[in-house]
């Protein structure tokens, strides 16, 4: 399985293909869902205005109807046959007050079935402690009914009084004993049962329905009798402020509109479910999910046909150039399809083999430079160097000091195998130390008047660090032959080494301030300069060999010490784990 990092994946090919076939996508779903929520918007406001409209058309009728029967119920307390019965009914004889009864019945007949919404017409005349109704005739008093009326008109400043769950319209004639109460009270009792029909014809739409509401009665009517949130509904009903919201009752969503009458005191309110409203555009939202997942469905596809024949192939070409980098050439592509991707592949192929021949001849070039440079260097024996060490033995055997000659001629010797043998490139630092400390100690017999010597130990993690041949002597000989053989003053040399985990330090100083500033920046330019040079020997061949054997960030550094002498660094670099033999 392939794998590509975190901070690099959000900058790949792959994640920036998908990111745009998203945004080209992405308009599309939005525009979907705004033409939906558009179109439920439109169709939410035409019903309302719909129904709105029936709404204040059914109370305006109401309202008609109300009025006519108030007429009729007005009408009758001017009635003077009424008003004979209720002044004069004990000067009566029968036959007046049994024709005067059925006058009166006739009359109440008569409205009643002038109006649909009245179940019942009553009158309660009090003086002769009878009420005569349309649907039962003559009966005793209705005390109870009179009284309740009464007080609740008293009370109320609505047109319509509820009684026993029943809307009720009543109007009062007083005599001239106004505080014993009224002589007869004319009461119109309207049919529940047609007011629910006539709200059950608002509900047009499946699953509507309306509600007549009195708030001055304390009187509800639901189209339909089975609603069981009626409390509920009541109060979501009396909260309204606006003439269309929406509301959740029992956790189900409704559309409401409402309509007030201030003539009547009532007001009708009309509720259609939310799933109704949304029902016109099942089928939109049918397509919407059928895009939808059309949608996901390719994305997946697209994603996975990205994947397969773009990104993995290109991860891996992405793999094997870092492979490439860290140094492995044998990483060869096998691709079978016939595609650009193919072609690229053969080409890096080709590329690898190419490079392999031009790093084996480049590097078979620099192991056989490496070689002579340093038989040239071995060869370039300092006859000066020579010729003093002979000049030293003659003067010890004319003191007569066998013992000094007997040491110093091992040291010669020991000087001379390490420069002639022909066996590894590289050595270990301890054997290079060693061969640097027995040439100082050479120079110390010829100088030792004159130049001080600091040569510390090597520390022991340094010993079997490999190097090459020749690299600390010549530059301890560089300091004597250019600075302090040359100094009238007493000359100071000192090695010195510094040890960490990535890194070795070989650092040595001389106190001769022979160098100029433009001298030792020039030195540091050749140094530093990738450009070829026909210089082979010195402080170039040592740098030049030491950045081939550790790469760059090793070689020599030049710089001035607080003697103002020249300070000579030898920096390795290298895992500690590769320095041992």
């Amino acid at each position: 399985m392939f794998k590509i990092p975190a901070h690099s994946l959000r900058h790949s090919i792959f994640v920036r293909l998908v990111t745009m076939y998203i945004i080209v996508i992405l308009p599309l779903i939005i525009l979907g869902i705004y033409l939906y929520n558009w179109s439920y918007k439109n169709a939410s406001e035409e019903i309302s205005r719909n129904t709105v409209a029936q709404l204040d058309s059914y109370l305006e009728r109401l309202n008609r109807e109300i009025e006519w029967l108030e007429i009729q119920q007005f009408d009758m307390l001017q009635e003077g046959e009424l008003n004979k019965i209720a002044v004069t009914w004990p000067l009566m004889d029968s036959v007046e007050k049994r024709t005067s009864v059925y006058y009166l019945l006739h009359r109440l007949t008569s409205i009643k079935s002038s109006s649909a919404y009245i179940k019942d017409i009553s009158i309660h005349i009090r003086a002769i402690g009878k009420t005569v109704s349309a649907s039962n005739a003559v009966q005793d008093f209705d005390k109870q009914s009179y009284n309740e009326i009464v007080s609740m008109m008293g009370r109320s400043g609505s047109r319509l009084i509820q009684q026993r769950n029943e809307l009720h319209l009543s109007a009062l004639s007083f005599g001239w004993k106004q505080a014993e109460g009224p002589f007869y009270l004319v009461q119109i009792e309207l049919d529940t049962e047609k007011l629910r029909e006539s709200l059950r014809q608002l509900n047009v739409y499946p699953g509507s329905g309306s509600v007549l509401i009195a708030d001055e009665a304390d009187f509800m009517l639901f189209s339909d009798e089975n609603v069981t949130a009626k409390s509920d509904a009541r109060n979501a009903a009396k909260a309204m402020d606006n003439r269309t919201t929406q509301m959740v009752i029992k956790g189900k969503k409704y559309h409401v509109d409402k309509v007030d009458s201030d003539k009547l005191g009532l007001s009708v309110v009309s509720y259609l479910p939310e799933a109704t409203v949304k029902r016109p555009l099942n089928k939109f939202t049918l397509w919407a999910w059928v895009f939808a997942v059309t949608s996901v469905v390719a994305v997946i596809v697209y994603l996975t046909s990205t994947y397969r024949y773009v990104h993995r192939p290109l991860l891996l070409l992405v793999q094997r150039f870092r492979r490439m980098e860290g140094g492995a050439l044998d990483t060869h592509i096998e691709h079978k399809q016939k595609d650009e991707f193919g072609y690229l592949y053969d080409r890096y192929n080709q590329m690898l083999v190419k490079l392999q021949m031009l790093i084996d001849q480049d590097f078979k070039q620099k192991l056989m430079m490496q070689k002579a440079e340093l038989k040239q260097l071995q060869s370039q024996i300092n006859p000066h160097f020579l010729y003093n060490s002979f000049f030293i033995l003659n003067s010890l055997a004319k003191t007569g000091d066998t013992e000094r000659i007997e040491l110093f001629t091992n040291m010669l010797g020991e000087y001379f195998r390490f420069i002639t043998r022909n066996m590894d490139d590289n050595v270990r630092l301890g054997d290079e130390i060693k061969h640097a400390q027995i040439y100082t100690e050479i120079q110390k017999i010829r100088f030792s008047r004159r130049i001080r010597v600091q040569f510390d130990e090597l520390p022991k993690e340094m010993e079997w660090i490999l190097v090459p041949r020749l690299i600390v002597q010549p530059i301890i000989e560089n300091a004597y032959e250019h600075s302090l053989e040359q100094m009238p003053d007493e000359g100071m040399l000192r090695v010195t080494f510094v040890h960490h985990p990535n890194e070795a330090l070989i650092i040595v100083e001389d106190n001769g301030g022979m160098v100029s500033e433009e001298r030792l920046k020039a030195l540091n330019n050749r140094l530093s300069s990738t450009a070829n040079t026909d210089e082979i020997t010195g402080m170039m061949n040592i740098h030049r060999r030491i950045i081939l054997t550790y790469g760059e960030g090793s070689g020599i550094f030049l710089s001035r010490n607080e003697w103002n002498g020249l300070k000579v660094t030898i920096r390795i670099h290298g895992r500690e784990a590769n320095w041992d033999a």
